[in-house]
C-alpha cells in the first residue's frame, strides 16, 4: 500500500491539476468567509476597521474585502488566477508581518496558511480544470 502511494505513477492516475483545483476552491471559499463579512460591513454604511499601512479604515477596509471577496472569485473560478493572487498575497502579507507583527506564533498561522495557499497558486497557476486553462487552449 505505502509503495503505491509513493509511487511517481500515481500522477498518471490523480492529476496534479486535481489537487490544484482543491487547493483553489477550498482556499478561495475559506477566504471568502472572511471577506463577506467585511463586504455586508460596506453595505451597511460601516467604515470602522483597522488601518495598518496608514491609508485611513475605509480603504483599508475596501483593499482587504476586495481581495477576499472579488479577487477569491476569480481564484475560484480559475480566471486570472495568478493576477488575483497577487492582492490576496498582499492582503496577507500586511496581516502576517504588520497586523500581528508582535503576536505569537498561534495567532498568525491562519493568515499565513492563506499567504503560503495564494503564494502557491501564484506559482502554479490555475492548473488544467479553470477558465485560464480553456482560454489558453483557445489562443493555441
Amino acid at each position: 500500500m505505502f509503495r503505491k502511494l509513493n509511487s511517481p505513477h500515481l500522477n498518471e492516475i490523480v492529476s496534479p491539476d486535481l489537487a490544484i483545483l482543491f487547493l483553489r476552491i477550498g482556499t478561495a471559499c475559506l477566504v471568502m468567509t472572511h471577506g463577506i463579512p467585511k463586504l455586508l460591513k460596506i453595505i451597511n454604511g460601516d467604515f470602522s476597521f483597522g488601518d495598518p499601512l496608514g491609508l485611513g479604515s475605509a480603504v483599508s477596509l475596501v483593499l482587504a474585502t476586495f481581495a477576499e471577496v472579488i479577487c477569491a472569485i476569480f481564484v475560484l473560478i480559475g480566471l486570472w488566477t495568478r493576477l488575483a493572487t497577487i492582492p490576496l498575497i498582499f492582503t496577507f502579507i500586511v496581516i502576517v508581518f504588520v497586523v500581528y507583527a508582535g503576536d505569537p506564533f498561534g495567532d498568525k498561522e491562519l493568515p499565513l496558511f492563506f499567504l503560503i495557499a495564494f503564494l502557491s497558486l501564484f506559482l502554479t497557476g490555475a492548473g488544467k480544470y479553470s477558465i485560464d486553462a480553456k482560454i489558453n487552449d483557445g489562443l493555441n
